[in-house]
């Protein structure tokens, strides 16, 4: 993956929009989302919201007007393919108020990539994009995503969509990485809740969550501590320890767990 310039204090923000009725209706499985937010976070850009909805102009137009005004990016999934109901393409020229059509670099690429006779009509909805787009090199299946303004187009499919991303990295400027700690012990959340609020205020800048298991027959949590400041988070994760060890847990710091610098 191409190294993404950073801006050191600011922190940049993205959404996602995942289109798609198969999707909503639980016939397929979304792996996209937990990629980008990791691939995200390495590059110092934080995904902030996430939303999925139907294939409805309406809804799509609305989701990425909504978001791309949010959000220093935003990132579609879903809906650029050659069938009837790929409308991600006319939605986001829809949603620029640019004209729709045939986009001559993605119309040159795709007939070099069919044999003759085989880049039909409905093949031919994949080279359509928004006035002036910019490409997306799709080095598995030639069929191009584009950009306009801080939307990327990328398509549904996880391995095709991954290796399109690894293409525009060089196109995204990161922010302050956020550094992550974990705590982990066997004081159960309902235990450590109270306690956990008063750290939160006491760290107005450190994001901490918890996240509950039940292992070995007992319910515990594993207490996350994210921020942008590393004497902060450490500070943070050091009250974690001591505050769940006087709860009579025994608590272990997950040191595989890094800044986003780090990846």
């Amino acid at each position: 993956m191409t190294e993404n310039p950073k801006s050191p204090t600011k922190i940049v923000t993205a959404g996602l929009v995942i289109i798609g009725n198969e999707i909503l209706s639980g016939r397929t499985r979304d792996a996209n989302m937990q990629f980008l937010g990791d691939a995200l976070n390495t590059l110092g850009i934080r995904m902030t919201e996430v939303r999925v909805v139907s294939d409805v102009p309406e809804a799509i137009v609305e989701a990425v007007n909504t978001l791309r005004a949010r959000y220093d990016y935003v990132f579609t999934t879903g809906g650029i393919g050659p069938t009837h109901d790929d409308i991600t393409s006319e939605c986001i020229a829809q949603a620029f108020g640019l004209e729709f059509g045939l986009n001559p670099e993605a119309v040159s690429i795709l007939e070099d990539h069919y044999a003759e006779g085989e880049f039909t009509e409905a093949r031919q909805r994949m080279a359509k994009t928004p006035q002036d787009a910019i490409l997306i090199d799709n080095p598995v299946s030639k069929a191009p995503g584009f950009q306009v303004e801080n939307v990327f187009v990328l398509p549904g499919v996880p391995r095709i969509m991954q290796a399109m991303f690894g293409g525009i990295t060089h196109r995204l400027t990161g922010g302050a990485p956020m550094i992550s700690r974990s705590v982990t012990s066997h004081v159960p959340e309902g235990k450590a809740g109270g306690p956990l609020t008063e750290l939160q205020e006491r760290y107005p800048d450190t994001e901490i969550g918890s996240y509950p298991f039940f292992k070995d027959g007992k319910p515990g949590a594993s207490i996350v501590i994210r921020a942008v400041d590393s004497n902060m988070a450490d500070a943070a994760v050091k009250d974690v320890f001591e505050m769940l060890t006087s709860l009579g847990g025994d608590p272990e710091i997950d040191d595989t767990v890094k800044s986003s610098a780090d990846k």
